[in-house]
């Protein structure tokens, strides 16, 4: 010790493997330091994300349900006239949940999909994938996180529409509600991640926005019951899976549904919606896992 005090270039011994047969002080090279799962690390992310979007929540929660609820207060009057029912509901009954879970998954993917397009177009992308989270983690943590918004906004939502008068939101099945609202905001909030990986600027996303998510929901039987159409355009809506998340969703509250005659054709959609979220979770992660428009 004596040497190294009049030597300024000898090595501190203290932080030398003098014997490697009991271990290292620090891990090799290259071995990550967190096995399991970076609990504070992915709560952190999430609650940066909750934080960032409650921050302008006049914005993000508020703005889309006063959209949403004139989308309500136009339809009803230009189609709810004259005691107009579907489904053996009032017309304003039966549009109310639909419109709710559009805006769910329309926030989910606003959500999710500003993530790492923000990131990448301002240069701090890197403050996302530095940290020590993996790619689950990571994808679980920006999921979450748009997850929650669709929520606030969907209670938001309902709320006002619950005070709108010849609205009629009682519950017939609280799983359905539950179950189609989260696979609905967590299919948007996926494919809102891989949109904001695949864009390299602000046009890309709303291009997303705009000809894939608004087009699927608005044509999906959120205004109509797919019974109405002509065959060919009754299985093109049977091939989109917003059909599913709407129509489902509208099943918890008016027992109702135009997936199938029965409750069995209901579950058979709740079980589909779930084996399409986890493949779109799969493609997700393996995306995120190869780097691809994210590290140069």
């Amino acid at each position: 010790m004596a040497d190294q005090a009049h030597n300024p270039d000898a090595p501190d011994v203290s932080l030398v493997d003098t014997n490697p047969g009991e271990g290292h002080r620090f891990p090799p090279r290259g071995e990550p330091v967190f096995h399991g799962i970076n609990r504070i690390g992915l709560w952190s992310l999430y609650i940066k994300e909750v934080r960032r979007f409650l921050k302008v929540q006049t914005q993000t929660i508020w703005a889309p349900a006063v959209t949403t609820l004139l989308f309500l207060v136009i339809f009803t009057v230009a189609l709810g006239r004259s005691g107009r029912e579907v489904l053996g509901v009032p017309f304003a009954s039966f549009v109310a949940p639909g419109l709710i879970v559009m805006a769910m998954m329309q926030n989910a993917f606003a959500n999710s999909s500003f993530s790492f397009l923000s990131g990448k177009i301002q240069g701090t992308i890197v403050d996302l994938l530095m940290p020590p989270l993996t790619e689950g983690e990571l994808m679980a943590g920006i999921t979450a996180a748009a997850v929650t918004r669709a929520v606030m906004v969907g209670g938001t939502v309902a709320l006002a529409m619950a005070l709108w008068p010849g609205v009629s939101l009682g519950v017939a099945h609280w799983w359905a509600v539950i179950w189609f609202g989260l696979m609905g905001a967590v299919m948007l909030s996926l494919i809102g991640l891989l949109s904001s990986i695949w864009a390299e600027k602000f046009d890309h996303n709303a291009a997303i926005t705009n000809f894939v998510v608004a087009p699927l929901s608005l044509l999906s039987g959120t205004f109509y019951v797919i019974d109405n159409l002509a065959p060919v355009f009754q299985t093109i809506s049977r091939a989109n899976p917003f059909f599913y998340v709407i129509s489902g969703f509208r099943y918890g509250f008016l027992g109702e549904s135009d997936i199938g005659n029965t409750d069995l054709a209901v579950l058979h959609g709740a079980i589909g919606m779930g084996v399409f979220n986890l493949v779109l979770a799969v493609v997700c992660y393996r995306v995120l896992k190869s780097g691809w428009k994210l590290k140069s």
